[in-house]
């Protein structure tokens, strides 16, 4: 355990998609990593900042297939730095919102490792920018809520009700959820949800591949199949999305 303690482990946020929106304490932490353990999500460019010899180290998970398990990530980062070497987790995103990161650290932590969590911009709000939907606004919305569309499976009931969420705040976005669209948007509607609400759609955003669908309640589901829409994206409800054609976009 004295070994381990020479090592130190940094879960880092990397952003929404645009290599340019990564913090500066992440981006020099990468420059002096020892090894990089890095998601699907993480922009690649960022990884050309890594110094010479670093060990790079691809980590991804998308539907259905998983390079490495949570657990085997886990052991792989105590197993680094019990060698004594600084190790960076770089996360798409925010490392603690949907990410895991929690989890990674707190394994650490109880064998003896040092672990300090470095934040990053989440894409349920960077990407909501991008598209150029802001989450509040003065006089339409004051409220919103982040929410998965992906339950984890082990779960002994469901937890996520997004009728009675979107009753609660002005905005939602829903992560992961593309694939579960069409869930989400019955269990709106049979809460009572307008069915005129505005809906939007953002794909891969904050990268040159971003792509955004809009619609109401009522229609998206269809607009979404009709589009081909594909993960990463998030699902955005609220009139905030009747914003967009006056704030600047990516497209």
């Amino acid at each position: 355990m004295e070994e381990c303690r020479r090592g130190r482990v940094y879960i880092v946020g990397a952003g929404p998609g645009d290599p340019e929106l990564i913090t500066v304490k992440g981006l020099r932490l990468i420059q002096q990593a020892d090894v990089i353990v890095y998601d699907r999500l993480v922009a690649k460019e960022l990884l050309k900042h890594a110094k010479p010899g670093a060990e790079l180290i691809y980590a991804g998970k998308k539907p259905g297939a998983h390079t490495m398990t949570q657990e085997e990530i886990n052991k792989l980062l105590l197993e680094k730095a019990c060698e004594g070497k600084t190790v960076v987790r770089l996360h798409g995103g925010d490392p603690y919102v949907f990410g895991r990161g929690e989890e990674e650290c707190i394994y650490l932590r109880d064998h003896g490792v040092e672990c300090e969590v470095v934040p990053g911009l989440t894409s349920a709000i960077a990407g909501a920018a991008y598209a150029g939907i802001p989450v509040t606004s003065r006089g339409i919305a004051s409220s919103f809520a982040v929410a998965t569309g992906r339950e984890a499976p082990n779960k002994d009931r469901k937890m996520v009700h997004y009728g009675r969420i979107m009753k609660s705040v002005d905005t939602l976005v829903v992560v992961m959820g593309v694939g579960n669209l069409e869930n989400i948007v019955k269990e709106m509607v049979e809460e009572g949800i307008d069915p005129d609400l505005p809906v939007a759609i953002v794909e891969k955003a904050t990268t040159p591949e971003q792509r955004v669908v809009t619609g109401k309640l009522r229609d998206i589901v269809e607009k979404a199949r009709e589009a081909g829409v594909q993960p990463p994206a998030l699902i955005i409800f609220g009139r905030t999305v009747e914003l967009r054609d006056r704030l600047w976009r990516l497209s």
